[in-house]
């Protein structure tokens, strides 16, 4: 096993199915800590300046619009609304919008993990990406079923990652001219890590 790093200029990230009727079906997370995890996701792609799809099933119906928190956090993604295909790979202008990404690393989270998330997933592994599943930017109804579908994708050789060592990883060094702007996304979603990098920049005489 390799250990190949995560950079701004090789990882592009994913939204599958982030739409608000889904997401009322997400009992893996509190509500409040789910929409934390999305937000923290959307900033690490802005921050990081991330090349971005997101796509929808069936928008128009009960399974809703695109959350809020990504719609309005990426107003630049590239944005496929899938009419009826189930896996998002089996959409023709999704695959080739992640293939016009040029990113060989994928960063994917979507609702629910055992099939929106996790089907995109072994669908882009077997296309020959590398991919990482952002377990906490995704969710679904019953734990059981959420670690099926961990278990399912980490067999095909997907790697499981939550938001916070997605960011760590791009940041690589907080002197970096990104440190900054990562200090504050973990004082906004992550609280107490905030509270060390605020007193970090402080002892540098940053703000």
């Amino acid at each position: 096993m390799s250990y190949d790093r995560l950079t701004a200029s090789n990882a592009a990230v994913l939204f599958v199915d982030h739409q608000t009727g889904l997401a009322n079906g997400v009992t893996t997370q509190t509500p409040v800590d789910f929409l934390n995890n999305v937000k923290a996701l959307v900033t690490i792609a802005q921050i990081y300046k991330l090349p971005t799809v997101v796509t929808t099933s069936a928008h128009d119906g009960p399974n809703g619009p695109i959350m809020p928190a990504v719609e309005q956090g990426l107003p630049d993604a590239t944005i496929v609304h899938r009419p009826g295909e189930i896996n998002a790979f089996d959409n023709a202008d999704f695959a080739a919008a992640v293939k016009k990404t040029g990113r060989k690393k994928l960063l994917i989270a979507g609702i629910s993990t055992e099939v929106c998330l996790a089907f995109a997933s072994l669908s882009a592994k077997a296309e020959g990406y590398d991919v990482y599943a952002v377990l906490d930017a995704s969710g679904t109804w019953s734990k059981l079923v959420e670690d099926a579908a961990i278990a399912r994708m980490v067999q095909a050789g997907v790697v499981p990652m939550t938001w916070v060592g997605v960011g760590a990883e791009l940041l690589h060094d907080w002197r970096s001219e990104t440190g900054l702007a990562h200090g504050k996304l973990m004082g906004d979603y992550l609280p107490f890590a905030g509270n060390n990098t605020t007193a970090f920049f402080a002892a540098k005489g940053q703000k």
